[in-house]
């Protein structure tokens, strides 16, 4: 195992339903893995610039969030390095795009931007007021999860688990991954 400092940052905020799908898949992420060394997990809310030194301290990052992808609503994907730069980059930015934009731009200068980053988006379906996600993106949150463990895992932050079919004594055929390793 890599005994480096793996940030775990879920962002949104949870009073507006789907807004906050990356503070939820951050909560199931952890409560799944609560203590696993070199991983930190940090909610962070709507952001702040106080953030900037999580980033900075970092060598791996996974960002969970709610992302316009113009797909439908509870859709995962995940970008990693450039692709995630890239979407961040585009003209269609939400609050948090730019925040994140504006953090990752602070860890370019002092050159400490992780080479190894993904984010783990999840298309909202509704952003009214409710504590709850929606269905659509209730159901999406273990695919989330499973999508940063696959990467957890490459990152050799997490050992590989065996599905549950092999756990009990019978065969598996292992599947594709859920997001792009490296």
């Amino acid at each position: 195992m890599i005994n480096s400092n793996t940030l775990v940052l879920g962002i949104g905020n949870t009073l507006l339903c789907d807004e906050g799908a990356g503070i939820h898949a951050l909560h199931l992420l952890q409560s799944d893995y609560p203590e696993v060394p070199g991983l930190v997990y940090v909610d962070g809310g709507t952001l702040s610039f106080t953030l900037a030194n999580y980033i900075e301290d970092c060598d791996q990052l996974i960002v969970f969030d709610a992302a316009e992808f113009d797909r439908p609503s509870g859709t995962v994907r995940t970008l990693v390095g450039d692709a995630m730069d890239q979407f961040f980059g585009a003209a269609k930015r939400s609050p948090h795009e730019v925040g994140l934009l504006d953090l990752f731009d602070i860890a370019r200068l002092t050159d400490t931007l992780p080479a190894r980053r993904a984010l783990i988006g999840i298309q909202p379906a509704n952003m009214d007021w409710n504590t709850q996600p929606s269905a659509a993106v209730s159901q999406a949150l273990p695919q989330a999860v499973a999508a940063a463990c696959d990467l957890l895992q490459a990152w050799q932050v997490l050992e590989p688990i065996a599905p549950v079919e092999t756990r009990a004594g019978l065969k598996a055929t292992p599947g594709e991954s859920a997001a792009p390793l490296l």
